[in-house]
C-alpha cells in the first residue's frame, strides 16, 4: 500500500518542498512534483535552482526531453500522473490527484495558511476513509 506523509508547519512550501527532494535524490528516488498550475511551477523551478549554494537538485518540467533520465520531474498536467518510474509523488495541489495510487509514497507539504490547512484537511480525511494509513510529521521553525 502507498505510504503518506503529511508535512504540516511549513513556513516556506517549497523550500521544505526542495528539501524533501534533495533526500529523495540522496536515496535514488525519482520524485514527480505535482503543481496545480504554471505560476506555482515557475515559482518551484526558480527556488530549486536558488535554495542551496552547495548542492543541486536535478530536475526539470515533465515534457521536457531530459525527464526519462532527471531525477525530479515537475508537472502540473494531471493526466500525466500514471507516468510510470516514479517512486514518490509530491503533491502541492489542492485536491489528491488521480493516480497516486500508482506511486510507494505520497508527500504532502503544507503551510499555516488557513486555505492550505483546510484543503490538507480533506486530503488527510480522504486518503484514511480509502483505507490508507497516513503518517503525520509536524515541522518546527
Amino acid at each position: 500500500m502507498t505510504q503518506i506523509d503529511f508535512y504540516t508547519g511549513a513556513t516556506d512550501r517549497l523550500l521544505i518542498t526542495c528539501r524533501l527532494c534533495t533526500k529523495a535524490v540522496q536515496q535514488g528516488l525519482r520524485t514527480l512534483i505535482h503543481v496545480p498550475d504554471e505560476a506555482l511551477a515557475d515559482r518551484l523551478d526558480k527556488v530549486l535552482w536558488t535554495f542551496s549554494s552547495n548542492s543541486f537538485v536535478p530536475h526539470c518540467r515533465i515534457g521536457d526531453r531530459l525527464a526519462g533520465v532527471t531525477s525530479v520531474i515537475l508537472n502540473n498536467r494531471p493526466e500525466l500522473l500514471e507516468t510510470a518510474g516514479f517512486n514518490v509523488l509530491l503533491n502541492l495541489a489542492e485536491t489528491i490527484p488521480s493516480g497516486f495510487e500508482h506511486f510507494q509514497r505520497i508527500v504532502e507539504v503544507v503551510d499555516e495558511m488557513e486555505d492550505n490547512k483546510r484543503y490538507a484537511r480533506k486530503r488527510y480525511r480522504r486518503y484514511q476513509d480509502l483505507g490508507h494509513d497516513v503518517r503525520h510529521h509536524r515541522l518546527e521553525g
